[in-house]
């Protein structure tokens, strides 16, 4: 029989052409942005899906959502298990066109790979599922269920809506195909997903401005107090400083610091934050960031001693610690400081849970077998600090289901950034690997099922 590598390196130049014509689209489900593009990807797939031999493929509408795919292969025997496969089909907005070195929507070849728009995040991983349903020609060795987004990088109500149609989205087990890599060509299982929360910080000291020289050095200044408090945040190294908030040892996989310097692009001679290894910095403990300021503007400023300011911050918290704990804690202790004698106001606001996958399990252990064959090396572990949070709902929907998380991106691909890449390398073994996982876990199930 011929092999699942060969077979897909045959699929691999039709795999290829969809992607390019899917990353064509700009299917951007952000508020002010046309919709059209967005109904065209969802169009275009679930057409893809048909003909790949999906023979239930269904649109779900929710308010103020951009249609969701849902698809169903029915298990080829009675007591086959199911398998629920996710992605997205919406993306990113570009940002600045000229951050780029070719159009955002065109798709351009670069060494080994394609660089567009959403060609990672989230489309590879749409085409991943494409391919492994080609390559059993529709007719895996599991039931299968398919679940497609349009509305995942900003956020909807389908969030929420697994639970309430838990028939739905019963399954064995779910392929969460929203992430990949740490490295190219280092098959990664993700096992964690840190929680996050934001919270705004106001201080309000004066009416209106007042000249800085008849008034400064006894009228409070509000870019002062709020600058104070959001030093306390964190200690002298870096470390975050808020009690309550959980930090845990990372025993997993991680980056050298060399790579996550490049990642990140940290300038020459600048240090890293924290201490401790960069697994529980990023993944196993708290993380805050101040990602807006409000304040006067170095170009518009003026010699007036400050009476506004307000900043708002975004939490990232250990995947076990609960959600209204973590916002809690760091409002608490925003609340208890009084720089200079001044009341800040505090605002909680959006909060979402972190996830960690169980694992041991009989899809997980199939997972690792399929992950060794596309790949050739054996899986690492990881965490991420970005967040999932249809994972929560579909885990609720089907609280008995393992859930795995790994695909085509990789760490190095830019996904959120300009000059988004994938490397069709990684495409081509994760189609491997989802068809490899399918086949193993099926033949773990007969297994049991004989043995039982």
């Amino acid at each position: 029989m011929e092999s699942l590598e060969s077979r897909a390196d045959a699929l691999m130049d039709g795999l290829r052409a969809d992607l390019e014509r899917l990353t064509a689209i700009p299917s951007i489900a952000f508020p002010g942005y046309d919709p059209e593009p967005v109904e065209e990807a969802h169009d275009l797939i679930a057409s893809l899906l048909r003909d790949a031999g999906v023979p239930t493929v269904e649109r779900i509408d929710l308010p103020d959502t951009a249609p969701v795919i849902y698809g169903e292969i029915p298990p080829p025997e009675p007591d086959a298990p199911t398998v629920l496969l996710y992605a997205h089909y919406d993306v990113q907005p570009p940002g600045a066109p000229t951050l780029w070195l070719s159009p955002p929507f065109e798709p351009t070849p670069v060494p080994g790979g394609l660089r567009a728009r959403g060609v990672a995040d989230d489309k590879s991983n749409v085409v991943a599922l494409l391919g492994m349903l080609r390559l059993y020609g529709g007719r895996p060795p599991v039931g299968i269920k398919l679940v497609i987004e349009g509305q995942e990088e900003y956020g909807s109500a389908f969030d929420d809506y697994p639970p309430s149609d838990p028939g739905r989205f019963a399954c064995d087990a779910m392929v969460i195909a929203d992430l990949g890599n740490l490295r190219p060509g280092t098959p990664t299982l993700t096992t964690g997903l840190r929680g996050a929360c934001e919270v705004t910080v106001e201080v309000r000291t004066l009416a209106e401005p007042r000249h800085s020289g008849e008034f400064g050095g006894a009228a409070p200044d509000a870019l002062l107090v709020l600058l104070r408090a959001l030093a306390t945040l964190h200690d002298a190294n870096g470390d975050v400083a808020v009690p309550v908030l959980r930090r845990d040892p990372w025993d997993g996989t991680t980056y050298t610091e060399e790579e996550f310097r490049e990642l990140a692009a940290v300038l020459e001679d600048v240090p890293l934050m924290g201490t401790g290894s960069l697994g529980e910095r990023l993944w196993s403990g708290p993380a805050i960031t101040v990602i807006g300021l409000d304040a006067p503007s170095v170009e518009h400023a003026a010699s007036a001693v400050v009476p506004y300011a307000r900043a708002k911050l975004n939490l990232r918290f250990h995947p076990h610690q609960d959600p209204i704990e973590a916002r809690a804690a760091l409002v608490a202790h925003l609340r208890a400081q009084r720089p200079f004698g001044v009341t800040l106001k505090v605002t909680p606001g959006d909060t979402g849970p972190g996830f960690e996958a169980r694992t041991g399990g009989p899809a997980h252990r199939a997972a690792l077998t399929a992950l060794k064959e596309a790949w050739g090396t054996e899986a690492s572990y990881v965490a991420t600090g970005g967040s999932i949070p249809l994972v929560n709902g579909l885990s609720k929907a089907a609280p008995g289901a393992e859930v795995l998380l790994f695909g085509a991106q990789d760490s190095m691909c830019n996904l959120h950034a300009p000059n988004e890449r994938v490397l069709l390398s990684e495409l081509r073994n994760t189609v491997v690997a989802m068809a490899a996982f399918v086949r193993e876990y099926a033949a773990d199930h007969r297994a049991a099922g004989a043995a039982g």
